[in-house]
C-alpha cells in the first residue's frame, strides 16, 4: 500500500532514543491456577491490592509489572507515566501549556533567561534578565526557595491566571504582569542561517508536526537570497514523528522515489514514496550525522544516501530501526509498543543488535568510544554486522546495515567538546549565570548577532575570570581537563552569551562557527 509522504497522517512514532524508563523485572510472583492466561496480570494485582501483609502502592506494582513485560520485548518498547507521556507528546507535537519562561537561581533569586518567542509570557512584555520578585504576591526573591517550589508556583491548567512581579536588569524598574496561562509555541528548527552566499544551514532538533513547516519557512528566505546548496544538521537529532521524517524527505526527492517501507508480524509492508512536489529535488546537499543521530534522523539519512540524493558527513548513527505505536490508558499513561521495522530504500535495516540485554544496549555508544571508534573511521568497519552487509546505492555505491547509518565522509569526535567538566557545567547553569553577572556590558557593546559572532572572542583573561567564578558551583574541578578543554569553554561561553540577547538560533550560529563537520560539508559542496 503506497502513499505520498505529505498525506501519511498516522499517529506511529519512532519514540526517541533518549526516553529510558527503569529496567524492572517481575517475574518472581505466584498467580492461583484458575486463573485464566489472558487475566493473570489482572487478577494478581488485584490479589495483592486485597490480601498482601503491608500496604503497598498498587500503580507502582503495576507500572513495574507493565514495564517487565515490554523489557521483554525490545529497548523501545516503553511504559510512559502520564507527565512522561505528555511531555514526549507535547514535544512532538509543537506546542506546551504553560507560560513560557527559562530561569535559573541565582544567589536565591530566580533570573529569566529565555522568553520563548509567541508565548505568554512574550506577549505580556517580559524579558531575558527580568529578576522574579513574586509570584501571586508570594515574595521568592531572597527567600531561600527549591526550584521544585518554584515550578509548583509557575505551573497550572491551561487558562489559569498568574501575577508575577519582576525588577528588570537592564534599568532596574519593576513591573507587575498579569498572564493568562496557555500554549507555547515549540518549533523543530533549532537554526536556519547562511554559511555563505550560496549555502543554507538547517538544524532540526527533533522531527515533530512542525517540522516540514519549519523547513518550507527556511527555505523560502534561502531561496530569495539565492541559495542553491543546503546543509541539514541531524547531529544529537535522536528523532520523532515517522510522517515528519518522510515529509522532510519528500522536499528533496522527484515523485515515485521510495522514502522508507515499514513492516512487522501485524503490519503489512507499507511504502512511502515521495509526491512530487519539494521545493528543493535539484540543489546540493549534504546531511549531518553523529552517534546520537537516531530514528527519524536515520530515516532521512538513509534515504539521501541510498538515493544518492545527498553526501553523509559526520559518524556512524545510533542504529534505531524500530517502530513504535503509541497505546494510551484512560489515566495519561501509555505504551509506545514496537509494531515494525523500517527499511532504507536499498531495503536494509540499520537497527544494531539488542540481543545481549537492554544494559548492554544503551551502553554500545560507550564501547564504540573505547573501541575508539568515534574518532577512527577505519575501526567502525569491525563491527561483524557492517562486514556482512551487502547493500548498494541506486548507482552502486556499497552502504551498510545493521548497526547505523555509516556516513559516506567520518569527522572525528572532539573529545573536549563535550567533556565531563563541561557537561557539569552546562548542569549547574554555569554559563547562563556567568553571562548575567559578568558579560552583559560586553555584549551590549554589539548591535548585530552577525557582528558578535565574526568579532568577539573570549580572551584569556575572561576565561581565567570565568574558571575562577565556576568554582563556586563545581566542587573539586578537575584542573588538567580544565586546561584540556579550555576551548571549548570559550566557545560554550560565546555560544550561551550570544542565546541571552539574540535567541537559540544565535546559540548554534556561535557554536558552530568554525566547526569542523560544517567545514567538512562546505568544502564537500563545492
Amino acid at each position: 500500500m503506497k502513499h505520498a509522504a505529505s498525506l501519511i497522517f498516522r499517529s506511529i512514532i519512532l519514540i526517541l532514543a533518549g526516553v529510558t524508563i527503569g529496567l524492572l523485572l517481575n517475574n518472581q510472583g505466584f498467580v492461583a491456577r484458575q486463573v485464566s492466561g489472558n487475566r493473570k496480570v489482572d487478577s494478581a494485582l488485584m490479589i495483592i491490592k486485597q490480601r498482601y501483609v503491608d500496604t503497598v502502592n498498587i500503580d507502582t506494582i503495576e507500572t513495574n509489572a507493565i514495564n517487565g513485560m515490554l523489557q521483554q520485548l525490545d529497548p523501545h518498547s516503553v511504559f510512559l507515566a502520564k507527565q512522561q507521556a505528555r511531555s514526549v507528546n507535547e514535544r512532538l507535537e509543537g506546542s506546551f501549556n504553560g507560560l513560557g519562561l527559562e530561569y535559573i537561581l541565582l544567589r536565591d533569586t530566580m533570573v529569566v533567561t529565555m522568553v520563548y518567542p509567541n508565548s505568554p509570557a512574550a506577549k505580556a512584555g517580559m524579558t531575558n534578565g527580568d529578576h522574579i520578585l513574586s509570584i501571586n504576591k508570594r515574595q521568592v526573591a531572597g527567600t531561600g526557595i527549591t526550584t521544585d517550589t518554584v515550578s509548583k508556583l509557575l505551573e497550572g491548567p491551561f487558562g489559569t491566571r498568574i501575577t508575577i512581579a519582576v525588577k528588570h536588569l537592564q534599568n532596574g524598574g519593576q513591573a507587575t504582569y498579569n498572564l493568562t496561562r496557555g500554549p507555547v509555541p515549540l518549533t523543530s528548527l533549532d537554526a536556519a542561517y547562511q554559511l555563505d552566499a550560496q549555502t543554507g544551514y538547517v538544524k532540526f532538533s527533533k522531527f515533530a508536526s512542525t517540522t516540514d513547516t519549519d523547513f518550507r519557512k527556511a527555505f523560502s528566505t534561502f531561496k530569495k537570497a539565492g541559495v542553491n546548496k543546503l546543509v541539514i544538521d541531524l547531529r544529537g537529532n535522536r528523532g520523532g514523528y515517522l510522517n515528519a521524517a518522510t515529509a522532510l524527505s519528500n522536499e528533496f526527492l522527484p515523485k515515485g522515489k521510495l522514502i522508507v517501507y515499514t513492516k512487522g508480524a501485524h503490519e503489512p509492508r507499507q511504502d512511502y514514496t515521495a509526491s512530487g512536489d519539494g521545493v528543493f529535488e535539484q540543489g546540493k546537499l549534504a546531511v549531518l550525522i553523529d552517534e546520537y543521530s537516531a530514528s527519524a534522523s536515520e530515516i532521512f539519512a538513509g534515504a539521501m544516501q541510498d538515493l544518492d540524493r545527498g553526501v553523509i558527513i559526520g559518524r556512524r548513527s545510533f542504529g534505531k530501526g524500530l517502530v513504535q505505536q503509541q497505546f494510551p490508558f484512560e489515566d495519561g499513561s501509555a505504551i509506545n509498543l514496537t509494531v515494525a521495522r523500517y527499511y532504507t530504500p536499498s531495503g536494509r535495516s540499520i537497527q544494531k543488535s539488542y540481543q545481549k540485554g537492554v544494559d548492554e544496549y544503551r551502553d554500545e555508544i560507550n564501547q564504540r568510544e573505547q573501541k575508539g571508534e568515534l574518532t577512527s573511521a577505519a575501526k567502525n568497519y569491525n563491527d561483524p554486522s557492517l562486514k556482512k552487509s551487502n547493500y548498494h546505492t541506486e548507482a552502486g555505491k556499497k552502504v551498510y546495515a545493521g548497526g547505523g547509518i555509516m556516513p559516506d565522509v567520518f569527522v572525528p569526535e572532539d573529545t573536549t567538546f563535550n567533556s565531563q567538566l563541561i557537561g557539569q557545567l552546562k548542569a549547574q547553569r554555569v554559563f547562563s549565570a556567568y553571562t548575567i553577572d559578568r558579560l552583559l556590558p560586553i555584549i551590549n557593546q554589539y548591535q548585530s548577532l552577525d557582528e558578535f559572532v565574526q568579532d568577539y572572542t573570549v580572551s584569556d583573561r575572561q576565561l581565567h575570570d570565568f574558571m575562577v567564578y565556576a568554582t563556586s558551583f563545581v566542587k573539586n574541578m578537575d584542573t588538567a581537563q580544565a586546561n584540556r578543554s579550555a576551548n571549548n569553554i570559550r566557545l560554550y561561553l560565546k555560544a550561551y552569551a550570544a542565546r541571552f540577547k539574540w535567541g537559540d538560533a544565535a546559540y548554534f550560529r556561535s557554536l558552530y562557527y568554525r566547526d569542523q563537520c560544517i567545514a567538512e560539508a562546505v568544502r564537500v559542496l563545492k
